[in-house]
């Protein structure tokens, strides 16, 4: 059998036919572009997670801070 092929069982009166596999190179492309959306959707989830767990700076308001204000008796 040629290399980059493989067989597949068909239902057909000629008997088995050839079907192309993929290349290395596209396996390769293939895998690269699967670690780059895992890697996007993965700082797509913590972006929102972050988004979802900081306070709203408009409920709380503006802490009131001064000179001093790092003294826990002021």
């Amino acid at each position: 059998m040629r290399p980059g092929f493989a067989t597949k069982a068909s239902f057909t009166s000629q008997g088995r036919t050839l079907v192309k596999l993929p290349s290395v190179r596209q396996v390769a492309q293939r895998r690269r572009w699967a670690v780059v959306a895992g890697i996007v959707a993965l700082a797509m989830a913590s972006a929102a997670v972050g988004m979802l767990d900081r306070p709203h700076r408009d409920a709380v308001g503006q802490p009131h801070t001064g000179p001093f204000s790092y003294f826990p008796s002021e």
